[in-house]
């Protein structure tokens, strides 16, 4: 990932500098795409760093969770760069300026060569980490992003049609939106303590209950500790002469074999929960 950092911010100089010289806006929002990634590998970096940090007396479940803190304050500054993307695009869209095209070519194939590197070096870690998975879906963007400025500017060279310098800038601002959207929903799930993704807490709660000697379960829990991380809580109400040792070793091995969780904590009772604490919904 630093090599990613230092590849991106070499070329964001290039490609700020060379945003000027041309007056080209679909430059200028790329280089502003890129400053943005800069600023998401940075948050990534530190997110991953804190993660591996133990637990201590204060913070008990570690700092797993700053990765998702992360992820959605990526998302926060990629929405607000979408927004100046489109707004500056319409005002172009309206008067095009003259755009020098030729140097347009050269800084955008440089920077799609910068972006496929980048992809293929995030491209592994991004399966194991959000923060890294946004860095990723970024790195993409910039891609596509280097892709339309490349075509676009050699339409610009052969037609002189410099409004379609304004038109790559609206579609790189759209492209972005639903992506952003996505990471930041997953984020927020996580931060929500939502049930992480492909667990469904009926399935669970059904293979808890049908386990023989399990007469019932309440105040069952689900959240994700990170993006990889599930966690559950539950309440198992046995009957009395049930071994809740054994019985409670058997739920655990079900819930991480079948359910991939690890992080189990089952609170085994003997008289079924009464009264407006209980929670026998979820």
């Amino acid at each position: 990932m630093q090599w990613v950092l230092l590849l991106n911010g070499g070329f964001l100089i290039t490609e700020i500098i060379g945003a000027f010289l041309t007056n080209s806006l679909a430059l200028l929002s790329d280089a502003t795409h890129i400053a943005s990634d800069i600023s998401t590998l940075i948050i990534a970096l530190i997110a991953v760093r804190l993660g591996r940090r133990p637990p201590d007396a204060k913070r008990t479940f570690g700092y797993i969770r700053v990765e998702a803190i992360g992820a959605m304050i990526n998302g926060i500054i990629l929405f607000a760069v979408a927004g100046y993307i489109l707004w500056e695009a319409a005002h172009r869209f309206r008067h095009p300026p003259e755009i020098a095209a030729s140097s347009i070519l050269v800084i955008a194939g440089i920077g799609l060569i910068v972006n496929i590197i980048a992809v293929y070096l995030l491209r592994v870690s991004s399966r194991e980490n959000l923060s890294i998975k946004g860095a990723y879906l970024e790195a993409w963007g910039d891609l596509f992003s280097s892709m339309a400025v490349l075509i676009g500017t050699v339409l610009i060279l052969f037609t002189g049609w410099n409004i379609i310098d304004s038109i790559l800038s609206i579609l790189i601002g759209l492209w972005m939106l639903p992506r952003i959207w996505a990471l930041m929903h997953e984020a927020g799930n996580v931060l929500m303590e939502s049930a992480p993704k492909g667990i469904d807490t009926h399935e669970i709660r059904a293979a808890l209950s049908a386990t023989p000697g399990v007469d019932s379960v309440h105040d069952l829990h689900i959240w994700a500790l990170s993006s990889s991380q599930p966690a559950i809580a539950a309440h198992i109400v046995v009957p009395e002469h049930e071994n809740a040792t054994q019985l409670q070793g058997q739920l655990m091995e079900l819930l991480k074999t079948q359910f991939g969780i690890q992080h189990i904590t089952l609170q085994i009772e003997s008289s079924a929960c009464e009264g407006p604490h209980c929670d026998k919904s979820r």
